[in-house]
């Protein structure tokens, strides 16, 4: 075999290696791809956020976690960066990201060629070893061809697996925002029963003493009691209610054994005193959302593909094939060989399958993403509007109970006890004024609640990851009846 010869067998791979160019680094490092995740959670939400890939990293994010919450009474802030650094969910997210870096790498990674030999003849004792000696290489031309568009697919998937852990990220960081302010709404829900509940329990041990005299009748203890025992079973609901909140809390934060021994407070922070503005939030939502950054690459990739199916809707393989052929003869006791260089195109021919189904395909799958990435931004906008108008009602809402009904439940439980002192009102007309001003602290509690989740919300509607919340039931369940008339 002649050097000429050599150098038509090695020209297709090295064409192909002068087309590869060096990978970048952000493709190729452990955490490709998560610094950009990273900077763009924090600059949204604030906290810290951490990729881990060994057991080492896994146990120091453990302690970290043990460190926030363990024996701690815990904030809203803390049990968001608990949440962040221990959800394992969170931490799939992240690895999908590294994936998808992966993926691209392999596809700025040219194909590999295919090296064949064969040898004819074995053993023969007259030829020596062999007779014939035929070696090839196949490179798919086609590989080389599409593989600017194919990686041009594969980067915006990874931009798109990008902001797919950034909004998986902001998802988390708000449910356990809203976790956090149903358990402790849900626990000071509890505290409030738990006052109605003696009152109740007063009222019927009164109730009780009185029967025995004769100064109350059957009807009257009956209705006492029958309150006592109502308020009973709302403080067990409530009881429960509160650990469910508390456990789905410990959940997002991915918390398990003596680690979820931890705290929240019994009471949510009171209103502000005034209400910051929120302007034009539906600007904000259009330019910050992260899952219309998802939908608006989706579309892009689904233009590249296109282009990519395009390009290869005829020929799906194009192979050339290049070697040589080396054959030993033996002529009057001699033995010459005789080498021939070979070259080959291999193609499928588009009989049958002319493409036109796949470029339907790829058509309908640019529109199905088109339409999608148009119903997303008619969301955000309606997303926005809504988490705007929730904000600034709920918190008019909770200000009347606080700045309204709660006085008025305050001077009527003043001026009860007054005329109770004065002998002028009887000892239940005085706990029915307990019982009512409960009531109404137990609904100045659910409108706080309702304003801290529409606050929390209106971060999810600016920058995603939050399908709203709706404020949830759990108005007021105490009667007001009793023994009042008694």
């Amino acid at each position: 075999m002649t050097a000429k010869t050599w150098r038509v067998l090695l020209a297709p791979p090295l064409v192909l290696a002068a087309c590869s160019a060096a990978v970048p680094d952000k493709y190729t490092s452990p955490q490709a791809g998560f610094q950009e995740v990273s900077s763009q959670t924090a600059a949204a939400i604030g906290k810290r956020t951490a990729f881990a890939q060994t057991r080492a990293q896994n146990d120091a994010l453990a302690k970290d976690v043990r460190q926030m919450v363990q024996g701690r009474t815990i904030s809203a802030d803390t049990a968001v960066q608990a949440a962040l650094l221990n959800n394992k969910g969170l931490q799939a997210s992240y690895a999908a990201v590294g994936l998808s870096a992966a993926e691209a790498w392999q596809q700025m990674t040219p194909e590999n060629p295919v090296v064949s030999i064969g040898l004819m003849g074995i053993g023969a004792p007259e030829l020596g070893l062999y007779r014939a000696l035929e070696s090839t290489i196949a490179v798919n031309l086609l590989d080389v061809k599409t593989r600017k568009q194919r990686i041009a697919v594969a980067e915006t998937q990874f931009q798109q697996a990008q902001l797919n852990a950034v909004n998986d990220t902001l998802a988390l960081a708000g449910q356990t925002r809203l976790a956090w302010i149903n358990a402790v709404a849900a626990f000071e829900r509890l505290s409030y029963l738990r006052q109605a509940g003696e009152t109740a329990e007063a009222g019927a041990e009164l109730a009780s003493q009185l029967g025995k005299t004769g100064a109350l009748n059957k009807a009257g203890q009956a209705r006492e009691f029958a309150f006592n025992a109502e308020l009973a079973g709302q403080v067990a609901r409530a009881r429960l209610e509160a650990k469910l909140a508390k456990e789905e809390l410990t959940r997002l934060m991915g918390l398990w054994g003596s680690d979820a021994n931890y705290y929240v407070p019994d009471a949510l922070p009171p209103l502000p005193k005034s209400l910051s503005k929120v302007p034009a939030i539906e600007k904000s939502a259009l330019q910050n959302r992260v899952d219309l950054q998802v939908a608006k690459l989706g579309l892009e990739a689904q233009a590249r593909a296109f282009g990519l199916t395009d390009r290869t809707r005829l020929v799906t393989d194009l192979e050339l094939i290049a070697g040589v052929e080396s054959e030993r003869e033996r002529e009057d006791g001699e033995t010459e060989t005789e080498t021939l260089p070979q070259l080959e195109l291999e193609f499928a021919i588009p009989v049958f399958d002319t493409g036109k189904a796949r470029m339907r395909k790829a058509e309908l799958s640019y529109m199905q993403a088109a339409n999608a990435l148009a119903e997303r931004a008619v969301n955000v906008r309606s997303e926005a509007r809504s988490a705007e108008l929730a904000y600034y009602a709920s918190y008019e809402i909770a200000r009347h109970y606080r700045d309204v009904l709660m006085p008025l439940r305050k001077t009527i439980e003043e001026e009860g006890l007054l005329s109770y002192n004065g002998m002028i009102t009887s000892t239940f007309e005085l706990l029915t004024d307990v019982r009512e001003k409960l009531a109404g602290s137990l609904e100045a509690a659910n409108a706080k609640r309702d304003f801290w989740l529409a606050q929390a919300n209106v971060n999810a509607a600016i920058y995603g990851g939050g399908a709203g919340s709706a404020p949830q039931g759990g108005s007021a369940e105490i009667a007001a009846g009793g023994g009042a008339g008694h």
